[in-house]
């Protein structure tokens, strides 16, 4: 089986390219970077590389050209974003889906995957856990889950027009490395200086462990169903919960509780400008506040009944990923 693989250098692409060639599958990478050290990692498992873009759909032709399956993964995730930030990533994310699918199915590629979220069909009431069957039912708060949703709809619509499109959407990825907002929480704790008093401790968000994940997107592109979507999912939290497992471990004050939502938003719009001046990555900012109120809970069972895929219980999912921070964090101090 011949792959080709875009944003098979990320936080997901990595364990996903290894899952695709433990099952003896050709894969070709797209990187833009190919001397990178992540570029360099996954060719070290045995894939190729192919120099190119998502939004370069002359670079993708050729090496794309009789593949059997084209898992389109390729995309920036990060809240709190410059104007210059928000442009890459809706070129990255919208352009760069329509551009990918569309080449995928003018060269007749039999089985195209396109790597979603649960942040495309937006947040869900409090009290239900949504399935696949679930629409959006308010406008997207922020410039990414708008690129995430825009880019499920070019899905949608290829699904649509009988294009062999399978949609995957992960929940909340956790995982040791995790570059979102949530990882850079935890490892603040860790260094023992996350804030006690934060906020949104009764948002909740489904959430799937790295691993977990990428297994279940090599078991879509293996024998999903075209035309389906699968919810990536093992249970949903709330960030207090989460935020009382990661006391398991030594690290920030104790958590004290809430602060007021204005005062939230005022600390995050503060905290913006101030982390970009330190190089920072933005981990605290306003989308991702907006984004922490919010109930985004998911169920995966469907790809578990359908794929086969295994998701490890939530509560399993956030300690398996803080003690792997945390052996990382003891190897760096040592």
């Amino acid at each position: 089986m011949k792959v080709f693989l875009t944003g098979g250098t990320g936080f997901i692409g990595r364990p996903l390219t290894r899952q695709l060639l433990a099952r003896g599958w050709s894969v070709t990478a797209l990187v833009r970077r190919p001397d990178a050290a992540e570029a360099r990692e996954v060719a070290a498992m045995g894939a190729t590389l192919a120099p190119g873009s998502v939004t370069d759909p002359g670079s993708m032709g050729g090496p794309m050209e009789g593949s059997d399956i084209v898992i389109h993964n390729a995309g920036v995730y990060e809240f709190g974003l410059s104007a210059e930030g928000r442009r890459k990533m809706w070129e990255a994310n919208v352009e760069g889906t329509s551009k990918v699918l569309g080449l995928a199915s003018d060269l007749g590629v039999g089985r195209i995957v396109h790597v979603s979220s649960i942040v495309a069909t937006g947040p869900t009431p409090p009290g239900l856990v949504a399935d696949e069957s679930y629409e959006r039912t308010v406008p997207p708060a922020g410039p990414y889950e708008a690129s995430k949703a825009r880019a499920d709809e070019i899905a949608r619509e290829y699904q649509r027009h009988g294009a062999p499109v399978i949609i995957v959407c992960p929940a909340g990825v956790n995982g040791p490395g995790d570059h979102a907002g949530l990882g850079h929480l935890m490892r603040m704790y860790l260094r023992g200086f996350l804030p006690p008093l934060l906020f949104a401790s009764n948002g909740t968000r489904a959430e799937v462990h790295l691993e977990d994940c990428a297994e279940a997107i090599a078991l879509a592109a293996e024998k999903g169903t075209i035309g389906e979507r699968y919810i990536l999912s093992g249970g949903v939290m709330s960030h207090g919960e989460m935020i009382a497992l990661w006391r398991r471990a030594p690290g920030g004050l104790p958590y004290l509780g809430d602060l007021p939502r204005p005062l939230a938003w005022l600390t995050c719009a503060l905290a913006e400008p101030i982390q970009r001046l330190l190089g920072l990555p933005a981990a605290l900012n306003r989308e991702f506040l907006a984004a922490a109120y919010e109930h985004w809970a998911y169920s995966g069972a469907k790809a578990e009944r359908e794929l086969g895929a295994r998701f490890r219980p939530v509560e399993q999912v956030v300690l398996d990923t803080l003690w792997a921070e945390h052996a990382l964090l003891k190897g760096k101090k040592a």
